[in-house]
């Protein structure tokens, strides 16, 4: 019986001549698919340049959430917390909202001696590297009481006045003027009612409205103007002069 097993044809192994004929002829297909194949340029750009706007934007959050922690430490370092509040508005737009009346002297731009350590030290946090792209914006906000000096002959010019001296003093510690902006508004943007329903000052507001407000983003202040560029032949001849009949 033994030798009756021995002469039966081993058949537990036949698929695997199927199996590699089968895996031969895919790999010779995927081969040609391949070497027939061309790369979608616009699709790979458009891949491309949609993960390098993701991978951008995650550094620009990231870099802005840093910038925000490294500000509120300055802050509470310098022992500001009761005169500048760091706040948000709009996309990745962070505000330090300053109180003129413990940064400016009374009914002018003049900076105080205890505002300019502040000023420096946020500065110093801009000048950094990592902070190059973030630009800023300083408002000049006042309350509805009318001004009428020889310096400030309105509320404008005292709120125009407040955003240039901090503008003023960033240039002066080294920051490049493309970076900065000053807008004045007056009191035409009161965080508070000005006065009560009977027009009488409320002057817990009128305190809180007049303040100068810096607005750190990466939106751009200032575009370099680019002079127009145009080629023709000739170039290297002499400018021909203009005929009589132009000159006259």
């Amino acid at each position: 019986m033994a030798q009756a097993q021995e002469e039966c044809p081993p058949e537990a192994e036949a698929w695997m001549a199927t199996y590699a004929d089968a895996i031969t002829l895919l790999m010779a297909f995927f081969v040609l698919f391949f070497s027939i194949s061309k790369v979608d340029g616009g699709k790979f750009d458009s891949v491309a340049e949609s993960l390098n706007g993701t991978m951008s934007s995650k550094e620009r959050t990231s870099d802005r959430i840093e910038l925000e922690k490294d500000l509120a430490d300055i802050v509470e370092e310098e022992g500001a917390q009761e005169v500048v509040q760091i706040g948000k508005s709009g996309e990745g737009t962070i505000t330090l909202e300053l109180d003129s009346g413990a940064f400016f002297k009374p009914g002018g731009a003049e900076l105080l001696d205890q505002a300019i350590p502040v000023l420096k030290s946020i500065y110093e946090e801009f000048a950094s590297p990592i902070y190059k792209k973030f630009n800023i914006s300083i408002e000049g906000h006042t309350d509805d009481d009318p001004i009428n000096s020889f310096k400030f002959p309105s509320n404008w010019e005292l709120s125009t006045g407040r955003a240039s001296t901090v503008v003023r003093f960033m240039i002066k510690e080294g920051m490049k003027k493309n970076r900065l902006k000053a807008t004045g508004y007056g009191d035409t943007q009161p965080k508070r009612p000005n006065r009560d329903a009977e027009g009488d000052p409320i002057v817990k507001n009128q305190v809180a409205n007049r303040r100068v407000v810096m607005r750190i983003s990466r939106s751009p202040i200032f575009e370099e103007v680019k002079v127009p560029e145009f080629r023709r032949e000739g170039l290297d001849r002499k400018v021909r002069p203009a005929s009589s009949k132009m000159l006259n």
